[in-house]
């Protein structure tokens, strides 16, 4: 490969491997590589490429959905969905261990964080489900790995990233997420029923008469109510075509703050936590983004796409072969790369492949985030894992064993898309 291939590889992975701002670093990169190798006016250049990410109006509902899912984290919103999953799922094989995979998928309807569903969900089930004598492992197994569907289920943060880089419709991402999401969760519940029934370790539950047990199911429901209406109001004013994303996320906000006020957790300490710590993590999203621009543009000079491109093109791989190629190195670099990092450097690369081998943009921006969801439990940088190590105490070590299983059932869901991509395809499909 020719040295303006090599040396911007290089460059990234030493500047992003000293622990630098990752986008500071992109456009530490892409500023150098331009220096280097173009006689091009690199101060123009960024300021174009920047306005131009940063200008696209999708990107309002980020912070608005980043605003919602940090007031939900300090409501008792994931309390009301224990109270009302815990009934339903007492007498299943693997009894209460399925609250942390439908907690957070519930929990992930109304968030766009992988983070904040783990840590929101495992605060209020594992001190549960270790002091029913649950068996700690698959029950730090099962929060980090259902705890990634935060960025599957809609709304999701990282598929309005993807969607401004990729120019796609984030309706149709969020339309296309919601199959694969639900069907991760089904395949996460199944993997428990099936270790429950060859291990035997799951505690005896409380015995109920039938009667009384149904009655306790559908009066637990009730602690829905608040999911229910502000789900409503998100997705139904959305797909009703009341509502665009960003309208629908100022709305949804609104609900939150209306849910928390009934329920007497909205203070203005609350409200001023929530604000900042979406002030933190709006700041540094909107420079990864304009730094992700810039750098795109630069590597567009370069030829770097191109090159790389051609070098996998030449193998002559069936989509199949190419999709578990390009699934090989999002896991090699997942170990090393954060998500959003993973994301900004493989983009320009990758989509053009998929795209040629008859993939739509929507199907890879699934795919991407199912890799980016592997990336957040590989360590040493498993976001969820750290997560998971903080309310537990327990080693990376251990987790990381634990989240295995987890981790192999979003390889075979992953083969799953690529044999039969309408399962993302058609739900897209019928948004006009």
């Amino acid at each position: 490969m020719p040295l303006t291939v090599i040396t911007p590889i290089v460059l990234l992975f030493l500047i992003l491997g000293s622990g630098a701002w990752v986008g500071l670093g992109l456009m530490g990169v892409g500023i150098s590589s331009l220096a280097l190798f173009r006689s091009i006016p690199v101060d123009k250049v960024l300021s174009q490429a920047v306005w131009n990410g940063l200008a696209s109006p999708e990107l309002v509902a980020l912070p608005l959905f980043i605003l919602m899912a940090e007031l939900l984290f300090r409501s008792r919103f994931v309390d009301g969905l224990f109270r009302a999953i815990e009934p339903w799922v007492r007498n299943l094989p693997g009894g209460l261990l399925h609250t942390n995979v439908l907690g957070c998928t519930f929990f992930a309807l109304i968030s766009g964080s992988s983070a904040a569903t783990t840590s929101a969900v495992g605060k209020i089930t594992y001190g549960e489900l270790t002091r029913r004598g649950y068996d700690k492992r698959a029950a730090m197994g099962s929060l980090a790995g259902a705890g990634t569907l935060g960025f599957l289920i809609p709304p999701s943060v990282i598929m309005i990233i993807y969607g401004v880089l990729s120019q796609t419709s984030v309706l149709k991402l969020f339309a296309a997420g919601i199959v694969p999401g639900l069907m991760l969760c089904l395949m996460f519940m199944g993997w428990l029923v099936m270790r429950a029934l060859i291990v035997r370790d799951t505690p005896r539950a409380e015995s109920a008469d039938s009667r009384g047990l149904w009655t306790e199911r559908f009066t637990a429901l009730r602690s829905l109510a608040p999911f229910l209406v502000l789900m409503g109001v998100l997705l139904g004013s959305m797909y009703g075509g009341l509502a665009s994303p960003s309208e629908a996320a100022a709305l949804a906000v609104v609900t939150t703050m209306g849910i928390m006020a009934a329920e007497g957790t909205l203070t203005l300490r609350a409200i001023i936590d929530s604000c900042i710590g979406t002030a933190r993590v709006a700041s540094m999203l909107g420079l990864i983004i304009a730094a992700a621009s810039f750098l795109s543009t630069a590597m567009g000079f370069l030829g770097l796409p191109q090159a790389i491109a051609g070098q996998i093109q030449s193998l002559n791989l069936s989509p199949l072969g190419l999709i578990a190629l390009l699934l090989v190195i999002y896991i090699i670099l997942g170990c090393f790369l954060e998500g959003m990092s993973l994301i900004v450097m493989t983009l320009p690369i990758a989509l053009p492949l998929v795209t040629a081998a008859g993939y739509d943009k929507v199907w890879f921006g699934i795919f991407l985030i199912i890799a980016v969801e592997m990336a957040q439990i590989t360590p040493p940088v498993g976001m969820n894992l750290f997560v998971v190590q903080g309310l537990t105490g327990e080693s990376l070590a251990t987790i990381t064993r634990a989240v295995v299983p987890f981790f192999l059932i979003m390889v075979a869901m992953v083969f799953l898309l690529a044999g039969f991509p309408a399962i993302v395809d058609w739900l897209p499909g019928m948004i006009d």
